[in-house]
C-alpha cells in the first residue's frame, strides 16, 4: 500500500529514516515515496493494457513538481482545473497535449491560454461553458476539442462534500439533456467534439458504484459515437485508499459499508469495467490523483505540549489544520503513528494543532501510543488534498516538502519564510 514502515523501532519511509529528515528540514514536514508513487501508478496502468488508455492525473491532488514530474515521467497525462494548474503542468516537464482541463468556471482568459497550449480537451460542465469556448476558438481561428461531462445521478455513497454524480451537485450536464447538447454543440464551426467523460465522486473504495454508472451511460455512449464519430470515452477519476486499515471506529460512517469482495484495487477495477469498455473501441481516459498519491505522502509533526484536563488527553502539535485541513473539513480519519515506536497501554487521546478553532484537531478519543514532548508523529495517507489545500491562517508559514527515492532524499519544496506571507501587501499611501 505505501512505504512508510517500522524496521526495529524506527519508522521509515522506504530506505530512509523519517526521523532524520526532521532533524535535517525541521517539522511541519510532508514527506513523499517516490517508488509508492511509481508503483500506483504502474499497477494502474497495468490493469488498463488491453484498453487504449491514458491516465490523467488528477493533480488538484497534489500539485508539487517533483511529484508531477515523477508521474510525467512514466508517462502520465494531468487533469487541471485552473490555467494555473497547466501552467505548473509545463514547469514540470508535463506534455500539454496530454492534459484535460475540467472544472465548472473556466474564464476566457483560461480557454486562451489552454488553447493555445494545444490541450487534449476540455471536459464542459454546461451549454453556457461550450458556447465561450467556442468564441474564444473562433477569435484565435482554432477548433476547441471537447467532451461533455455527463452527471448521470449515480448515488455513490461518498462523503457529501465530494460526491458529485447527483442532480443535488454543481457537475457536469443531466444526463437527460446530454443529446440535445450534443446536437447543439455540433453547429458551433469551432468547437471538435472529441469524446464524452462522466465522474460520480471522490475518495469511492468500492467499485460497485462505477459499474453501476458505466452501464448507464453505456448506451449514450455508442449512440452519440456512431453520430460524432467521438475519439475517447472517460468514466472519470475518484478511486479512493484505504486510511484506515482496519476499517476501525473514528473513520467515517460511509467506509463500513464498503463489501469487501468489491473494495477497489486496479484489478477489481479492470475486472469489472474493462468487459464494458472494451468493445467500445474508444479511447478510455482515467483521472485518478488520490489513489496515486495519497497513500504516498505523511505529515510528520512534533508534540509541543501533552495536556491533561479531567476529561481528555490533548497531545498538542505544530502542525494544524492550516496544513492538513482534511480532519477538520471532512471528518477524516489519518492513521497517526510515531516515528519512534513505543511500548504500553495507548491512552485516548485528541491530537490537536495550535490554531485559535475548536475544529482543529487531527483525531479525537483515539488511543495512542503515550507521548511527550518533543516526541514526533506521522499522519499517514497524507499525500492527497495535504500540502495543496494549506493556508497561511494564523500567519503560520507552509510547511516543508520532501522527496524520498530508496536511501535518497531532497527538498521538493523549502519551508515558507514567514515574511514571505506579507510580501504582496502594502501600507496604502493614506495611512502612512
Amino acid at each position: 500500500m505505501h512505504q512508510f514502515r517500522y524496521i526495529g523501532n524506527q519508522l521509515f519511509c522506504e530506505g530512509v529514516v523519517v526521523s532524520t529528515l526532521t532533524k535535517k528540514f525541521g517539522t511541519p514536514l510532508y514527506v513523499y515515496s517516490q517508488r509508492t508513487l511509481e508503483d500506483h501508478f504502474q499497477k494502474l496502468d497495468h490493469a488498463l493494457a488491453p484498453l487504449d488508455h491514458l491516465i490523467c492525473f488528477a493533480m488538484k491532488a497534489n500539485s508539487n513538481l517533483s511529484v508531477m514530474r515523477t508521474l510525467a515521467n512514466l508517462g502520465s497525462g494531468f487533469d487541471v482545473v485552473s490555467a494555473g494548474e497547466l501552467q505548473r503542468v509545463i514547469a514540470a516537464g508535463g506534455d500539454p497535449k496530454k492534459c484535460v482541463f475540467a472544472g465548472v468556471a473556466k474564464s476566457e482568459a483560461e480557454i486562451e491560454f489552454a488553447l493555445r497550449k494545444g490541450i487534449y480537451s476540455f471536459n464542459c460542465e454546461s451549454e453556457p461553458e461550450i458556447i465561450r469556448i467556442n468564441k474564444v476558438a473562433a477569435r484565435l481561428k482554432k477548433t476547441a476539442p471537447i467532451a461533455v461531462r455527463i452527471n448521470p445521478n449515480v448515488e455513490a455513497k461518498t462523503h457529501a462534500k465530494i460526491t458529485t454524480g447527483t442532480y443535488e451537485n454543481k457537475f457536469g450536464i443531466q444526463f437527460e439533456q446530454v443529446e440535445g447538447v450534443y446536437a447543439h454543440a455540433r453547429k458551433l464551426k469551432h468547437i471538435w467534439l472529441r469524446g464524452i467523460q462522466m465522474h460520480i465522486g471522490s475518495q469511492l473504495t468500492d467499485v460497485k458504484p462505477y459499474e453501476l454508472a458505466v452501464k448507464k451511460v453505456l448506451p449514450l455512449v455508442q449512440k452519440l459515437k456512431a453520430r460524432y464519430r467521438l475519439e475517447f470515452f472517460s468514466p472519470g477519476g475518484g478511486l479512493g485508499i484505504i486510511y484506515n486499515p482496519a476499517l476501525a471506529s473514528g473513520s467515517p460512517e460511509w467506509w463500513k459499508s464498503v463489501s469487501a469482495k468489491n473494495i477497489l484495487t486496479p484489478a477489481s477495477y479492470a475486472a469489472k469495467l474493462l468487459p464494458l469498455l472494451q468493445p467500445l473501441g474508444l479511447k478510455i481516459l482515467l483521472e485518478p490523483g488520490r489513489f496515486i498519491v495519497g497513500n504516498a505522502g505523511s505529515l510528520i509533526t512534533r508534540v509541543e505540549y501533552v495536556k491533561r484536563t479531567g476529561k481528555k488527553n490533548f497531545v498538542i502539535v505544530d502542525a494544524a489544520m492550516n496544513d492538513l485541513i482534511r480532519p477538520a473539513f471532512y471528518d477524516s480519519y489519518h492513521e497517526i503513528v510515531p516515528l519512534k515506536k513505543k511500548s504500553g497501554t495507548p491512552i485516548a487521546s485528541d491530537v490537536v494543532g495550535g490554531i485559535c478553532e475548536s475544529g482543529d484537531y487531527f483525531c479525537k478519543d483515539r488511543p495512542l501510543a503515550k507521548v511527550g514532548e518533543g516526541d514526533e508523529l506521522a499522519l499517514l495517507s497524507a499525500g492527497a488534498y495535504g500540502f495543496v489545500m494549506a493556508s497561511n491562517y494564523n500567519t503560520r508559514p507552509l510547511a516543508a516538502e520532501v522527496l524520498v527515492n530508496g536511501r535518497k532524499f531532497a527538498v521538493a519544496r523549502e519551508r515558507q519564510p514567514v515574511q514571505e506571507i506579507w510580501a504582496g501587501e502594502k501600507i496604502v499611501a493614506w495611512l502612512k
